[in-house]
């Protein structure tokens, strides 16, 4: 609501003053830096210096305009300080009009139309197949599906793309160890772990013998050129590795529309090729193609000497591809900080070959997952499993649980959404482009900024409301929101629908995480402060209306995060 009526405000004072002056005016409105100069502000240096007349007859003339319009029954004082012309809302005014907005909404709250008529692809999770899902996974995967819920909530078509790691010269190495010291059994019965040692085992005796890497690199080009052996080993790579991401997936509620890798894209590389040969794009450097990208950025080299594609050519044609199919107006990338330069890259060469949407291509960074100050990473074979991590995650739940609460029913269950969704909550609360420390003690705490001390927040009021069997009523006291502490946890819930587009446009799910803690905080205080349950019945159902609508925007708000709500713990 408050942005609403900064909005609305703003058009009132600039149409008051173009009556007035008849020229146009941009006038700004805010919110004060302190809470105590009130809930809205208005600097007006920009209209002094504009009409070149006194600060008072200004602020005079702008006051008046405000108070003579039909919203001046929101506010209970309209007073100026030096430049400033400051309103502090009519407490009760606002609550009804915010309570009554929420009730009488035809939308789901938070929606918002931002995004109404446009598309956006986005890429994300994108495993590497017969390798593990590490930890390494977790940050692109949860985070894309956030912003793409969020996203979804403010109207956008979003397309969710699984552009899986399934070619390239490692699976050249995997092929080779698997036909020369593979176990067909071993690999039927652990896929995934067996592979991982193949292609570890390859790399310690490539070091005494490099040629292997040749021999790697040939296969890997025979796969290029659909030699059925290959072929037929990768395609059952491929498969066993989908069947193991998908119990990660299902876990984490996370689903895709398309689940095409870099394989489906190698035929369609060829076009490409063409098309930058064709334009003059292309240059020969030391037997491989490159096309070169100025001064500001190295070359992009797009076809290796020995004819194989690269990641980038394959990438370029997914692009290409995802314009052509799904026409859409902005495809995400969310792919760690590391990659920036090289969407850059991709940006400018989509530049050179005349495609006026370079703009449009845009990398959602992120940072790295650190243990101990350090990135936590594969090294010799040793992966910290995304499984094994969750696993623990609800493990520790589980502790909690039966200290707290033992006879708890489904008590398991319980501890998997709990566990799981720390897990994700701790990611989502920093802002994406920054490192974070993972301790899993600590997100699973029950208190603190933390994923169960939302689901803990959302657990109490629906057992409040339970308890007194909550019906939605108008016989409401607008008194009490005369109270500050009362007030502000209303105002809190009223931007709501801000605070979801802030996040779609940032792309930053932490915005609407640090929302809710702060959420959390002002209903904690306020529950630690009022009796509920009182016999006046108007107190009584207000109360529990404000206690109703916290819930629904805290659940909420938790659904597009990614986590799971729960009635008990």
């Amino acid at each position: 609501m408050i942005e609403k009526l900064k909005n609305t405000l703003k058009s009132v004072i600039e149409s008051g003053l173009k009556k007035e002056y008849n020229e146009d005016f941009v006038v700004i409105v805010e919110e004060p830096k302190r809470a105590d100069q009130g809930d809205i502000s208005v600097p007006v240096f920009s209209v002094v210096k504009q009409l070149k007349k006194p600060l008072p007859e200004v602020v005079g003339l702008i006051t008046s305009i405000i108070k003579e319009s039909e919203y001046s029954v929101l506010f209970s004082e309209v007073y100026a300080i030096g430049g400033f012309i400051n309103l502090k809302l009519n407490k009760q005014t606002a609550s009804k009009k915010i309570i009554n907005e929420f009730f009488e909404s035809t939308t789901p709250v938070g929606s918002s139309s931002i995004g109404n008529g446009k598309t956006i692809c986005m890429d994300y999770s994108s495993p590497n197949i017969a390798k593990s899902f590490s930890i390494g996974h977790l940050r692109s995967t949860i985070i894309g599906a956030a912003i793409g819920n969020i996203l979804e909530k403010c109207g956008y078509t979003v397309v969710r793309i699984n552009h899986l790691g399934d070619f390239g010269t490692q699976f050249g190495k995997i092929i080779y160890a698997y036909l020369h010291y593979g176990n067909e059994e071993l690999v039927k019965k652990n896929p995934i772990e067996e592979l991982v040692k193949l292609y570890v085992e390859f790399h310690e005796l490539a070091k005494e013998n490099p040629s292997l890497e040749d021999s790697a690199r040939e296969i890997f080009k025979e796969l290029e050129q659909k030699n059925p052996k290959y072929v037929a080993l990768w395609t059952w790579f491929r498969e066993e590795s989908l069947k193991d991401y998908m119990e990660i997936y299902k876990l984490l509620n996370v689903s895709f529309d398309s689940y095409d890798g870099e394989a489906f894209f190698y035929d369609k590389t060829k076009p490409i090729i063409q098309e930058l040969t064709d334009k003059n794009l292309l240059v020969l450097d030391q037997g491989a193609m490159i096309v070169d990208l100025g001064e500001d950025f190295p070359p992009a080299l797009i076809q290796k000497s020995d004819g194989s594609t690269l990641y980038i050519t394959r990438d370029l044609a997914a692009l290409f591809y995802r314009k052509n199919t799904y026409h859409f107006d902005k495809v995400l990338y969310v792919v760690g900080n590391e990659q920036k330069l090289y969407f850059e890259q991709i940006r400018k060469v989509v530049d050179l070959m005349g495609y006026p949407y370079k703009d449009e291509i845009i990398h959602i960074n992120f940072g790295l997952v650190l243990q101990d100050g350090k990135k936590m990473s594969t090294r010799k074979g040793k992966i910290v499993r995304l499984i094994d991590v969750l696993t623990e995650a609800t493990s520790l739940s589980l502790n909690y649980i039966n200290e707290k609460n033992p006879d708890l029913e489904n008590k398991e269950e319980i501890a998997s959404k709990i566990g799981i969704s720390a897990v994700i909550f701790n990611d989502l609360k920093n802002y994406r482009a920054n490192d974070f420390e993972f301790n899993l003690e600590d997100m699973v705490n029950f208190s603190g900024q933390t994923g169960p001390y939302l689901q803990y927040t959302s657990v109490r009021i629906t057992s409040i409301l339970q308890s007194v069997g909550y019906v939605p009523t108008e016989n409401l006291d607008y008194t009490l929101f005369d109270d500050e502490q009362t007030f502000e946890m209303l105002k809190a819930l009223s931007v709501y629908d801000e605070v979801i587009e802030k996040s779609a446009q940032e792309y930053a799910p932490s915005v609407l995480a640090k929302y809710l803690l702060n959420l959390s905080s002002l209903f904690n205080t306020f529950y630690g402060k009022e009796k509920i349950n009182v016999p006046n019945a108007f107190e009584r159902n207000t109360k529990l209306t404000l206690l109703y609508i916290v819930k629904s925007i805290l659940d909420d708000g938790m659904k597009l995060l990614g986590m799971q709500i729960i009635d008990k713990m």
